[in-house]
């Protein structure tokens, strides 16, 4: 008999570590216009070119390029730009608060806010959104009050769910926000749920969902395709492939042999493969997706190509698995400089206009986060109160709760 060699696993390895600089010729990146444009009614399966390709707008110069260029007017653009700057800025002191031990924990968005910004732009207003927890662009977009999301990382007297929720876990039905699930994948089968309620009453409104690239490992995100492929789920499903998953890289997931927006193509969905960094790219490609789902031809994919240029969570040290300047040399750049760029390019802002607009948004933030503190913070012991437990559970308490709440004397 032949003999054969022992078999092996193969367990990928991100192309970069701590002081050694990253490869990252792993992404397949396509020329900025290169990439076709199919019609919004293409069958499933003449998009899989695109599932492995990039979808990209600005080119290097920060000119619009090829057919997914979009028709946006200045009044948009800026709106975009606007809501970018202020959830970076909003980001920044929001860990800043948590590092002063005025919440227990934070997650920024740092380097993808394009991603949820420009989506949230091209969604109807009422369209319903099942995030996970680094879309705060959505809310802010919408113009969702800061003060009620201070609130609500401080656990406070005025935190909307009322202490019941971690730090960043909010939800807005009027915002068309779903509650946030720390057991990640969940949000995605509610989405296509309810993007399904929604076709079967006969309503308009469409669901969006977001993922990570690690979650897409969770069986969630597999029930959740095949329901979506099978009844054509008014449904857009966003994977946000930010490179990291906690501490193990992308391929980890099945990032490394393929790309996430194949498995749409596998599941009979149309799929796009997208850099996340490029807003009109973002916005061109959402519009599309939003008007398949509107026009009943069925479910989306889309990969987002970004990078998490933060840590994960502020329990979190990149710098232990990664190299610290890693973002620095990430190809696809900064999504709020790329934005700027294009629109100083095109006549229509300047550095001062951008400095003006930064400073005047960092007040708005202080002022929000001066008035969110005044109703409490961790640090000053002012939360919400333990009997708000009882709350919200029963129309009618019972009368063993009841009893339990005067045991505690709340």
């Amino acid at each position: 008999m032949t003999q054969r060699k022992p078999l092996r696993l193969h367990v990928p390895e991100p192309t970069g570590r701590p002081g050694h600089d990253t490869d990252f010729s792993y992404l397949h990146l396509a020329a900025a216009g290169s990439a076709r444009r199919p019609p919004v009614d293409a069958l499933p399966s003449a998009t899989s070119d695109l599932a492995y390709t990039l979808i990209r707008v600005l080119d290097d110069e920060g000119r619009a390029v090829g057919p997914w260029a979009p028709q946006v007017d200045a009044k948009q653009l800026l709106a975009g730009l606007r809501a970018m700057l202020k959830t970076r800025i909003y980001d920044n002191r929001m860990v800043m608060a948590q590092r002063q031990k005025k919440m227990s924990f934070y997650m920024q968005c740092l380097g993808e806010e394009a991603i949820a910004v420009a989506h949230a732009l091209a969604l109807a207003p009422d369209d319903m959104c099942f995030p996970t927890y680094r879309q705060q662009g959505l809310l802010i977009a919408r113009e969702y009050p800061l003060v009620d999301m201070m609130c609500q990382l401080f656990s406070n007297t005025r935190d909307p769910l009322k202490g019941r929720q971690l730090p960043v876990m909010y939800s807005s039905k009027e915002y068309g926000f779903f509650s946030i699930s720390g057991n990640l994948g969940t949000q995605y089968i509610q989405a296509v749920g309810w993007g399904m309620a929604s076709a079967i009453q006969g309503d308009t409104r469409i669901a969006s969902a977001w993922i990570g690239d690690g979650a897409t490992a969770e069986p969630d995100f597999h029930n959740a395709l095949t329901f979506a492929a099978v009844y054509q789920a008014p449904v857009i499903l966003n994977v946000v492939n930010n490179q990291w998953a906690i501490s193990s890289f992308q391929g980890i997931a099945g990032g490394e042999a393929t790309t996430f927006a194949a498995r749409g193509v596998g599941s009979g969905i149309a799929s796009l493969r997208v850099d996340g960094n490029d807003f009109l790219a973002v916005y061109a490609a959402s519009q599309w997706a939003i008007e398949r789902a509107h026009s009943g031809l069925g479910p989306t994919l889309v990969e987002w190509v970004t990078y998490r240029a933060g840590a994960h969570s502020t329990s979190d040290d990149p710098t232990k698995y990664r190299p610290s300047d890693d973002w620095k040399h990430f190809p696809l750049g900064d999504p709020i400089d790329r934005l700027k760029q294009h629109l100083i390019k095109s006549g229509l802002w300047s550095d001062e206009e951008h400095g003006r607009l930064q400073a005047t948004l960092e007040q708005e933030v202080i002022a929000a986060q001066k008035e969110a503190e005044s109703y409490g913070t961790l640090a000053s012991g002012q939360v919400v109160s333990a009997a708000a437990m009882f709350d919200d559970v029963y129309k009618e308490l019972p009368d063993h709760l009841r009893r339990q709440r005067q045991q505690l004397g709340i």
